[in-house]
């Protein structure tokens, strides 16, 4: 068997389109090869890592007036979405973050579909709908601030993406979205965190979206967002605590210590003198652990109460969760 000519270097390790390729003198049988993907017509993918935004990127090429919008502007722009919202290939490889490669491999074959993962394109509501394999279509209204550009990319800006998702997520999956769009804080450590769209930009531009669908669901989720969350399970903690009716939690919250400099916790009560911290993997780090119970040493010798969360805890699910934290909460003084 005759080895494949090499694709031109402009397009061996990203999407293309066969237009492109035959400006590079690309011969339409190489185009057959079964070492390119077909996700659709007029496409070609190289089995090589492809992140989302290299997979749209050709998609839009085909046609002017698209753009990336819903979860699919969502996971290029790096907002948490659920693991079932995360665009992914058919051959049950994990699911994979936006700055992560898409592994396209044998096993996608030279006609790659979705299973019930699509790349999000929209246009602007008066033309006609996007229509092809792999392509979730939407027709959108379109208003001042709703288009951004990404590389070359044009896509929904972060407000209207966020507005969209209302359309697709369960409200507790937008806050958390919301919670990332917004967090802005600044600290005795670190570079200071920067909001994508600050709380207050964000509010102005949902009460102006009148008519926009998903727009109700997206003011009630408003109310829940909170500003100085670091990451999703913070975010979720916090909503299972709110949903049983607990004292109200805040995130970034600052624990004097004996020299009155600050200890930032995740979550804290200071009506009960008592913080939170949920534990990632990297706390499992010897440096790390060394930092923490100098940590833990100063919030307990400013008599603050703490009760650490990890992932397990959260797979316990609400109930769990609750009971450890109430049962801080009742040493502290608080009554049911």
């Amino acid at each position: 068997m005759r080895p494949l000519s090499p694709l031109p270097p402009a397009l061996s390790s990203r999407a293309f389109t066969i237009k492109e390729a035959a400006q590079y003198g690309v011969a339409p049988k190489r185009l057959r090869a079964t070492d390119l993907v077909v996700p659709s017509r007029g496409l070609r993918i190289p089995q090589k890592p492809q992140t989302l935004l290299d997979i749209a990127r050709p998609h839009l090429e085909l046609r002017q007036g698209d753009f990336l919008s819903h979860i699919s502007a969502a996971e290029v722009l790096g907002l948490p979405l659920p693991p079932w919202a995360h665009f992914k290939p058919d051959d049950g490889g994990p699911v994979t973050a936006v700055a992560e490669p898409v592994p396209w491999g044998p096993k996608s074959g030279p006609h790659f579909r979705e299973p019930g993962r699509f790349i999000h394109l929209s246009r602007s509501r008066g033309g006609s709908l996007p229509r092809r394999r792999g392509v979730a279509g939407h027709r959108l209204t379109l208003r001042d601030g709703d288009l951004a550009d990404l590389d070359g990319v044009v896509l929904t800006s972060v407000a209207r993406t966020w507005v969209d998702l209302a359309t697709m997520l369960p409200i507790a999956d937008l806050v958390v979205a919301g919670d990332a769009i917004v967090s802005e804080h600044t600290r005795t450590f670190g570079p200071a965190r920067v909001a994508m769209v600050s709380l207050s930009e964000l509010r102005a531009f949902v009460a102006r979206a009148n008519g926009v669908h998903g727009v109700r669901k997206a003011r009630l989720a408003l109310d829940d967002l909170r500003v100085g969350v670091d990451s999703p399970p913070e975010t979720k903690l916090r909503l299972m605590l709110e949903d049983a009716r607990l004292p109200a939690f805040m995130p970034n919250c600052p624990v004097m210590d004996a020299l009155g400099r600050p200890v930032w916790t995740d979550l804290g009560c200071p009506e009960y003198r008592i913080c939170l911290e949920y534990e990632g993997l990297h706390h499992l780090s010897p440096e790390q652990q060394a930092l923490d119970a100098y940590r833990d040493q100063r919030v307990a010798d400013a008599g603050w109460r703490q009760v650490k969360i990890n992932r397990i805890d959260m797979r316990q699910g609400q109930k769990w969760v609750v009971a450890r934290v109430a049962q801080a909460l009742r040493k502290q003084g608080w009554a049911a």
